[in-house]
Order: C-alpha cells, then structure tokens, then sequence
C-alpha cells in the first residue's frame, strides 16, 4: 500500500491507497520559488524598472487625480505586498508633485462584500487606514452613481469600470497575488472594479480556469481590458505578484498589465508544468484534500456550501479534469463541520437545510432532486 497524507481541514488525514497510485504535486523535487531577500526592495526596484511604461513619476501629471486600487483580503497574500508598493508609489507621486490629498485608495472587491477598516488594517496596514480616512473605499459594484458603463467588446462582452478608474488622471493597481493562472493580468480591473453585468461573461463553471497556459478567462479579460485602454485613451500601471510562499513575495513586477501578465506567466510556466502530463494516463479515481480555506471565508468562518463547492469543486477541482477519465470517481478527504457564519453568511444555512436537497437547479425554486456525490443535505457531517 502507498501511505499519503492529505489535507484535512486545519489538519491533514494519513491514508492508504493501493500501489497502483499515482501521487501528483507536493513535494517532488519541481523548482521551487524562493522569497526576494529583502521584500521592500524588491518591490522599489519594479518599480524602478517597469515594463513596457515609464515610471510613475514620469507619467504622472503634477497635481494630477489618482487612484491606487487593491486586491481585496479574499486574495490569499497575508504578508507585506500591498502596504509597500502603496507607500513606494505614494513617494514617487509626491515627487511628480501629486499630493497626497489627491490620491484615493481603492479595494478592489468585485461582487464580495465591503470590508471594514479594522480588515482592511490588516492588509495595507493600521497607518495607511488612519491617514486616509475617507479617500480609503472599498467598491461596490451595486452603487449605480459609482460605476460607468463603457459599451460593448468587439465579441460583445460588457464593460462596467467604477468612476474613479474612468475620471482618474491615473489608475495603479497592486495585485497581492497570482494563484497558477487564476489571479493577475487584465482579471484584477475587469473584475475587481466592474459589475455582474461584466463579470457574468466568465464566471460560470464552463468560463473559469486556473491554467497557466491558453487560459480561456483571461481571453475575454484582456479583451475588455484593452477595450478599456482604447476607449479611455489611456494605460493602466499595475503591480504584479508571484509569491514564494503565503507571507512572502517571489517576484514582482510592474508596468503596463499586458507585459506584467507575460512575465509572471513565463516564471509560472517554469514552475508548473501542465497537469495533464504529471499522470501516466487518466484515472479511475481522483482522491485528493481540502484544507479549512476559502476567498469567501477570509474574517469568517467554513461552511459545508464553502468547502464542498468553493473550495473542493471550485479552486480544487480542476484536478478532476486534469487527472481523470470521464465519468471518474472523485474521493474527497474533508471534516466538513456543519456550522454556519450568519453574519457573514446568512443566506447559507437555508439553501443547505432547504434548497440543495429538492433541487440542484440553481435557474428555479422547485424541482426534483437529483443524485449527487457531495451536494446533498442528507447527511452533511461526513464526507
């Protein structure tokens, strides 16, 4: 028998499986990223040597409007990132002759809820949020006076952007990290500050994609993005992240998002290769781990609807198509305590207690069950 061990929860779960098995990922010798030696620096030298734009103090109007938009504490970077490249940045605005009254600070939270500025201390620091204040926001994308429509793409793909990124002489984004091929490039603008009616075009189950390489969400982020460049005759400036580890930086670089996006792919395709050729051939069972995470859950507790289809079949789940054969069985290693966050989460208990076991038709109310493996109310304690 092969001894594994898997995630579990906060834990992990030792188990055995037979010697046919094919372990994939983990500890097996692939490159491994190493944190920059000196976080600060690293970040000031992007800075300082940004691709395919000048530096910000160059392209910064004296008295100018800017805005300096963040990813949002679901984006799992628990360490420095955000906090310095806002304060690098701040200094090289102030020599530009920008003050500092002119410059807001903006969440990017997409459609997650608004975060309070005791949670946002935690990501770009206490100091940060007690000098600005009120020109500290979060977005809300269901704030008609804050969003401007752009028009359509040229495969008529929606384009809302919040005011500020529009009316902003300048707009800097600083992405904390880039999960595979997940977070970053033209994603962080395109969705971080835009509206269901632009979001809609990609997340759906058939949309979303973590690949590194050919990711088909990306395309239509980029084609918004440079929708959104061209109709406002004007270039983002973007930070872009790869971290070595969840508190520490690998790379980051900055300059326009398309080159940002390259480079950071490039390094991520050196690190991962495709997954479809880490299996010999298809399986006939995928096992795989989750561990008490997800974006949803940041300043909140798990739930049974978050670590089944959040985080087992949504960030996790690709390894089911990645790894096995259609129609493969799956077998998920997971505590999955029945408890329920009704501040943060409210609507959760009810569609797990009423909903999920009459229907799985998330388009209507009624309908008859149908079988499922994981998303089933029948008995929610053990999986």
């Amino acid at each position: 028998m092969v001894q594994v061990s898997l995630p579990y929860g906060s834990s992990s779960i030792q188990a055995e499986l037979p010697e046919r098995t094919v372990l994939v990922g983990g500890g097996d010798g692939r490159p491994r990223l190493e944190p920059a030696p000196d976080q600060e620096a690293a970040v000031r030298e992007a800075l300082a040597n940004p691709l395919g734009l000048p530096p910000v103090r160059d392209i910064a109007r004296p008295g100018g409007r800017v805005l300096i938009a963040f990813d949002d504490p679901t984006a799992p970077s628990f360490g420095p990132v955000r906090r310095l490249a806002i304060e690098a940045v701040l200094e090289e605005l102030a020599e530009a002759g920008v003050p500092e009254e002119n410059v807001t600070l903006l969440c990017a939270n997409a459609l997650h809820r608004r975060w309070t500025p005791e949670e946002l201390s935690q990501i770009i620091g206490a100091e940060l949020v007690a000098r600005f204040g009120g020109r500290l926001i979060c977005h809300d994308a269901e704030s008609p006076e804050d969003i401007v429509n752009l028009g359509t793409t040229e495969s008529g793909y929606d384009v809302d952007l919040h005011r500020l990124a529009v009316e902003s002489d300048l707009t800097i984004y600083v992405n904390a990290a880039c999960h595979l091929g997940f977070n970053g490039g033209w994603k962080s603008v395109s969705v971080g500050l835009s509206t269901w009616r632009s979001i809609r075009h990609t997340h759906t189950p058939d949309g979303m994609s973590m690949s590194v390489r050919d990711n088909r969400m990306h395309k239509v982020f980029e084609e918004q993005g440079r929708y959104i460049e061209r109709t406002l005759g004007k270039r983002f400036f973007k930070f872009e992240t790869v971290l070595a580890n969840p508190a520490q930086i690998g790379r980051v670089w900055a300059g326009g998002i398309d080159e940002c996006r390259a480079a950071a792919l490039e390094l991520l395709s050196s690190l991962h290769a495709p997954r479809r050729s880490e299996a010999r051939e298809p399986a006939d069972i995928v096992v795989y781990g989750v561990p008490d995470w997800s974006p949803y859950a940041t300043f909140a507790t798990m739930n049974p609807i978050l670590t089944l289809i959040s985080s087992a079949l949504g960030y996790l789940g690709g390894y089911i198509e990645a790894l096995g054969k259609p129609g493969c069985s799956v077998i998920i290693a997971t505590p999955c305590p029945e408890q329920w966050d009704m501040e943060h989460h409210p609507s959760y208990k009810e569609v797990w207690e009423r909903a999920l076991p009459a229907t799985k038709d998330t388009s209507s109310s009624t309908g008859s069950a149908t079988p499922s493996t994981l998303c089933t109310a029948s008995s929610p304690r053990t999986r």
